[in-house]
């Protein structure tokens, strides 16, 4: 068994706004080409990749058949190498992360890439039900186990949102704040070359597409709820967006004899169940969970990635958990930046790993609610 799980590369594509600039380019070839960046930037020669492991949700059209492995040969790479696309809703990529890091632990194998993609300008979210239930099949919710547990309330992610704005007194004009907040970071964070290493540029487009400038607190109290009488508006909801990452896995002997230089180590893993009806509350106990397993403490981690599925959710978190709030995306969220979901977790651990290298944090953590109330929780550790 291998002792360590070292991230030896992490790479993005710009996050692309939808019906933007990425939304004519297949899922496959999105993927194929962050694969093929991140391969020429550590080294590795393709054929010895043990598995490609890519996460996806809405795997329907472009995106059905395992994406994962149609990314891999699209990408050039031998066919000998294998690749499986992976479903935890929001979290997908970031399960991908955590499946490659237990691979490598075991000592089963040596270097996996774990990655995603989701182009929603071509599967808009929620693709896969609509289109079954246009086709005259069973939505996925209507089994008569779940009718007995949960009934006919309804379960989404808006509902969801909202209930935890109303479980934590969040009021919209806090929110807004919190929006705004989001935007400058990203901004400021982009002006600064921050995010110029992690980015590999995609037919001309290099920097992300989704914050917005001129975005005033004015502008944001104009707009209509979501919901009739609710809190949250679009503009306090993560954005839709087209976009692809990818992060190379590799034990010590594979860092020892491809030369590689280890970014940070893999320390502890956790992925938790929560409220499927709250929905996004799972970042909080799969938190408590990362903490308590790992014994470090939430004061001695450097920075944290906390996906803005809206405001409510990281605003939650932060007072769940007594955080600060200057080290809750410091670079800006999924508010301002995107999410194009099966590739969002990797791409928020390519700016966490990248950051952590830039200002010298020992530890980094990555967290994300994942719909059906889940959420996975990662502590990486500076090398």
């Amino acid at each position: 068994m291998s002792t360590d799980a070292f991230v030896v590369g992490a790479v993005r594509t710009p996050v692309g706004r939808r019906n933007g600039s990425l939304a004519g380019i297949h899922p496959a070839d999105l993927g194929a080409h962050v694969l093929r960046a991140l391969l020429e930037r550590t080294g590795v020669p393709g054929a010895e990749i043990d598995d490609v492991l890519w996460g996806c949700v809405g795997q329907v059209g472009p995106q059905a058949s395992n994406v994962g492995r149609t990314t891999v040969l699209s990408a050039g790479l031998p066919e000998s190498v294998p690749a499986t696309t992976i479903d935890r809703q929001c979290g997908s990529s970031q399960q991908a992360l955590h499946f490659a890091a237990q691979a490598v632990l075991s000592g089963t194998q040596d270097l996996v890439v774990a990655g995603g993609v989701e182009v929603m300008s071509q599967v808009p979210i929620g693709s896969p039900t609509l289109i079954g239930v246009e086709a005259g099949m069973a939505h996925p919710r209507s089994g008569a186990g779940w009718a007995e547990r949960y009934g006919e309330q309804e379960i989404s992610q808006f509902r969801g949102a909202e209930l935890i704005a109303e479980h934590w007194g969040l009021e919209r004009e806090a929110m807004e704040w919190f929006a705004l907040e989001s935007h400058r970071r990203a901004i400021a964070s982009a002006a600064a070359g921050e995010f110029d290493a992690e980015i590999v540029p995609v037919d001309g487009l290099a920097t992300d597409e989704g914050p917005r400038p001129g975005t005033t607190a004015e502008k944001l109290a104009s707009l209509q709820p979501l919901r009739e009488g609710g809190r949250l508006t679009a503009a306090l909801a993560s954005q839709i967006s087209d976009g692809a990452a990818a992060v190379l896995v590799a034990s010590a002997e594979a860092v020892a004899r491809h030369g590689l230089t280890p970014l940070a180590r893999v320390h502890t893993m956790t992925v938790v169940g929560s409220d499927p009806v709250m929905m996004l509350t799972g970042p909080i106990p799969a938190t408590e969970a990362l903490l308590k397993r790992s014994g470090v403490a939430l004061g001695d981690i450097g920075s944290y990635e906390v996906n803005e599925a809206f405001a409510s959710v990281p605003m939650a978190w932060n007072a769940a958990l007594g955080a600060d709030p200057a080290r809750t995306n410091p670079q800006g969220g999924a508010i301002a930046l995107g999410h194009p979901l099966g590739g969002t977790g990797a791409r928020l651990l390519t700016t966490l790993v990248h950051r952590m290298r830039r200002e010298g944090h020992r530890y980094g953590l990555q967290t994300m609610c994942e719909g059906g109330g889940m959420a996975n929780a990662t502590l990486l550790e500076l090398v």
